[in-house]
C-alpha cells in the first residue's frame, strides 16, 4: 500500500513498502533488525539515528512503548519487554489525530490534502509551526487528553525534524513522514554529513 497524493499517485518513488499498510510503513524504520517487532532499544536507536539527543530519544522511547506496546500484543498478558508488533499497530492508533490513517492503518488521501487546504495559510504547500499547532487544536476529540498530548508531541517532533531553512515543513516531507520514507532519507543524509 502506498501513501498516494496529488503529486504522487503511485506513492513515494522507489520506496519498498514490503506489503505493509502505510501506518506500518511509518513505524517500520524503528524495527532496526527487521523482525516485525520493535523493542524499546530499537526505538531509542531510531530516534538517535534521526539526530535526536539522548534525552529526547529516551522520552520518545518511553512514551511510545508505554502507550503502544499493549494494544499491539497478540496476548492479553502484558510483556515486560514492551514490544510493539508492526502487524498490529493499527490497534494503537490514538484519537485527536488528522485521520490520515484509517482504523486499519491505510492512507486516506483526502484527509492528507485537507491538512493543507484548511491550515496552510502562509504558503499553500508548506506549514508553519503555529499552523501545525492550530491543526492539532482543531483535531481534538472531546475527553481525549492522551490524544491531545500525543498529537501535539508528534507534530512538534515532526516539525523539528523536517523543517526547512525557512522554518516551514513541506507537503512532500509530511507525506513522506506518513509513509515513513523520510526517516531513511534523514538517516542517510546525517550519515553522509558525518563522513
Amino acid at each position: 500500500m502506498e501513501a498516494t497524493g496529488g503529486d504522487y499517485p503511485q506513492g513515494t518513488p522507489d520506496y519498498n513498502h514490503n506489503g505493509y499498510s502505510v501506518l506500518q510503513q511509518h513505524i517500520a524504520f524503528f524495527d532496526r533488525n527487521n523482525d516485525g517487532v520493535i523493542y524499546p532499544w530499537e526505538t531509542f536507536q531510531g530516534f538517535h539515528a534521526l539526530g535526536f539527543n539522548f534525552i529526547i530519544s529516551f522520552i520518545g522511547m518511553l512514551f511510545i512503548h508505554s502507550a503502544q506496546s499493549y494494544p499491539t500484543l497478540d496476548s492479553w498478558i502484558p510483556s515486560l519487554w514492551f514490544p510493539v508488533y508492526i502487524k498490529n499497530i493499527h490497534r494503537a492508533k490514538h484519537g485527536s489525530d488528522t485521520e490520515v490513517y484509517d482504523t486499519e492503518g491505510r492512507f486516506v488521501p483526502y484527509k492528507f490534502e485537507e491538512i493543507f487546504s484548511k491550515y496552510a495559510k502562509t504558503e499553500k504547500n508548506r506549514l508553519t509551526f503555529s499552523e501545525l499547532m492550530e491543526m492539532t487544536a482543531a483535531n481534538r476529540n472531546v475527553a481525549d487528553p492522551f490524544g491531545w498530548i500525543a498529537s501535539k508531541g508528534e507534530w512538534s517532533v515532526t516539525f523539528w525534524l523536517l523543517k526547512d531553512k525557512d522554518g516551514l515543513i513541506s507537503k512532500e516531507s509530511i507525506r513522506d513522514m506518513f509513509d515513513g520514507s523520510i526517516f531513511k532519507k534523514v538517516e542517510e543524509m546525517r550519515k553522509s554529513k558525518s563522513q
